[in-house]
């Protein structure tokens, strides 16, 4: 008996090809590899074939058996990969589901919109400013003058490109958000009340109680008799909403460029009632912000007309507030990313 081993390799290829599950893999086995199979009948039949044949079927027949076992071995294989693949994308929608946790929002934004609200419900608007600004937003409509400190460029972080507007001057990462006032006042005419928040930057190095970006929130309102006891009433309202109403208020001469008169805010302690601890530093008072009416020279500025409009500003930390408020000694926690102490807020 002789068989064609180069047809028989090609059709155990065919068939192999066409196998799909482990039924048809195992006919497939007992066909070349059963007691019955076709490989015993090879090995059977040699004691009866001549000298010269009985190598070259013993070789081809030994050589068919590797070819079967390695094709049976490949294929399941593959059904076991196929399986495992499977089984990672099958839903058993019996079980319990995995809980995603779900954040909120940082406690300086939590901050900010508290502030804002309250303004807002004091009739102002929230607008908002571009934090790559021009010498003349940031410092000149502003009453700062050339040889003021702050214009240094170890007070300002100053861009190599040029200001559009104005050559030789450059542009800047803003130093406070003031110059939002000069936008919206050329944007806007009176009367007008806006409070403008948003990130600034200045060169400063970086400790408990400094960093070179922080927050800031900008108040202004525009109309054509705004005194002083407005200020006051304003700034004396909102503490009060912010802080409780067991707040005092006090404002104490100061100088500001944009605004004259000028003065800082303080509010009473809310930790000692006033009476002085280590919060307030043994005074009683904590400062929070910076206001004033708006100086002749900012409208003149702007382009409004002389003396026909009087307007107020403010000035907050964002980061000094939320640190008074909620008792956190050291800003640069509110950068670090640290999820305990996310979480408590």
């Amino acid at each position: 008996m002789s068989w064609n081993f180069e047809q028989i390799a090609n059709t155990l290829e065919q068939e192999a090809a066409q196998i799909a599950d482990e039924k048809q893999l195992e006919e497939l086995r007992v066909k070349y590899l059963g007691k019955k199979g076709l490989i015993a009948e090879m090995y059977a039949s040699l004691p009866a074939l001549s000298a010269e044949d009985k190598p070259l079927v013993g070789k081809n027949a030994n050589a068919l058996r590797q070819k079967v076992t390695q094709l049976i071995e490949e294929k399941k294989n593959t059904f076991k990969e196929k399986l495992k693949q499977e089984k990672k994308t099958q839903m058993d929608v019996s079980l319990p589901g995995v809980g995603q946790a779900i954040g909120h929002k940082h406690l300086l934004i939590q901050t900010i919109d508290e502030i804002c609200s309250l303004f807002e419900k004091m009739g102002f608007s929230v607008e908002d400013g571009p934090e790559i600004e021009t010498e003349f937003n940031n410092f000149t409509a502003l009453n700062i003058p050339i040889d003021h400190p702050s214009r240094d460029a170890f007070d300002t972080f100053y861009l190599d490109t040029p200001d559009p507007q104005n050559k030789g001057r450059y542009l800047l990462l803003r130093s406070h958000t003031s110059p939002g006032q000069i936008r919206i006042m050329k944007k806007y005419k009176p009367p007008l009340a806006v409070v403008i928040p948003g990130k600034v930057y200045r060169p400063d190095a970086v400790d408990a109680s400094h960093s070179f970006m922080f927050h800031q929130i900008e108040g202004l309102l525009v109309d054509s008799c705004v005194q002083f006891s407005d200020l006051r009433g304003l700034l004396n309202t909102f503490c009060k909403r912010l802080f409780g109403e067991n707040i005092k208020m006090r404002l104490r001469p100061h100088f500001f460029p944009f605004t004259e008169p000028s003065a800082e805010v303080d509010i009473s302690c809310y930790i000692c009632g006033g009476k002085g601890c280590s919060v307030c530093g043994r005074k009683g008072w904590l400062e929070i912000m910076g206001c004033g009416i708006v100086n002749p020279k900012v409208f003149e500025a702007v382009g409004y007309p002389k003396g026909k409009y009087t307007g107020l500003a403010f000035g907050l930390g964002v980061e000094r507030i939320a640190m008074l408020k909620y008792g956190i000694n050291d800003i640069r926690i509110f950068f670090e990313n640290d999820v305990r102490f996310l979480e408590q807020f």
